[in-house]
């Protein structure tokens, strides 16, 4: 990094810092145009004033250090991985979260130019200098946004599927775990998870699986569901799964699943009913 470029942008910074972040501001409000409502009042502002200080500062003390590597950049790093994953969560595009890098580009040359004056030369590479610096700041706000947006998918992911596997007590001592959609590795876990500590905490030896709602059953998916009814059995729980639709029967006897071990049944009324009768109940019609 060139320290007569590093100290030429700082002193721009520093003279200009009121015209600039006017400038910077107001470019970034045109560019957001209605979505500036995903801010709060004067937060634009005031990050854009602190992400001018601290780019000051690592200009200043950071001459010959990358942007990348140096600790004297450390703050900028920061504050633009803070705003980034901000705007990832609060439902900015990727161009809108770039635009606040890239929306300083105008303000900044052209003090860079009224200081500079008539050295056409020394313009020309302070022009590159600064687009090459803005660029790499812009890459690394894409970079931070985008694993930002992906951090929020994988919990929501997260959330999701604890949601979408409760385990309700249907009696005294028998669970129902009612599965929708398809069955993977980690939502597998997270089915056996639940079912488990829900056998703990009611003591229910008796936990019907439906999976009515599981679109297709492969290998990996009785697989699955045997993994989840052997931990049941180590915990003292016997499992029935329901849901079992002729399609579905098709497919386990033509991949050779056993499911010798295992109680099954076409509903989940039908298991129920199989169910109150091992705990020694039984549903009668009331004369």
């Amino acid at each position: 990094m060139s320290d007569s470029m590093s100290q030429l942008v700082a002193q721009a910074l520093r003279v200009d810092t009121g015209t600039i972040l006017s400038a910077w501001t107001a470019q970034q409000e045109s560019d957001l145009s209605l979505r500036n409502n995903l801010l709060k009042p004067g937060e634009l502002q005031s990050q854009s004033q602190e992400l001018l200080e601290a780019l000051s500062g690592a200009l200043t003390q950071g001459s010959g250090e990358s942007f990348a590597k140096g600790a004297s950049w450390e703050p900028v790093r920061e504050l633009l991985g803070r705003t980034s994953r901000s705007r990832a969560k609060q439902g900015f595009t990727p161009t809108e979260t770039a635009t606040v890098v890239m929306s300083l580009k105008r303000p900044l040359l052209s003090s860079i130019q009224r200081l500079v004056g008539n050295d056409t030369a020394k313009l020309a590479e302070a022009m590159w200098w600064t687009t090459d610096l803005l660029d790499r700041l812009a890459l690394f706000t894409m970079e931070t946004y985008q694993k930002g947006r992906e951090d929020v998918i994988v919990r929501q992911q997260q959330e999701l599927a604890e949601l979408s596997t409760p385990v309700v007590q249907l009696w005294d001592g028998i669970l129902a775990l009612p599965l929708i959609g398809t069955l993977d590795s980690a939502r597998t876990q997270v089915v056996m998870e639940s079912l488990l500590q829900a056998v703990v905490d009611t003591g229910s030896p008796i936990a019907i699986i439906d999976i009515t709602g599981v679109p297709l059953v492969d290998t990996l998916v009785a697989q699955h569901l045997l993994k989840t009814v052997a931990a049941a059995r180590l915990m003292g729980a016997d499992c029935i799964i329901s849901g079992i639709r002729p399609q579905i029967a098709q497919t386990i006897v033509h991949l050779g699943v056993e499911l010798t071990d295992v109680i099954t049944k076409a509903t989940l009324a039908d298991a129920f009913a199989v169910a109150l009768a091992r705990t020694g109940r039984s549903v009668s019609r009331k004369s």
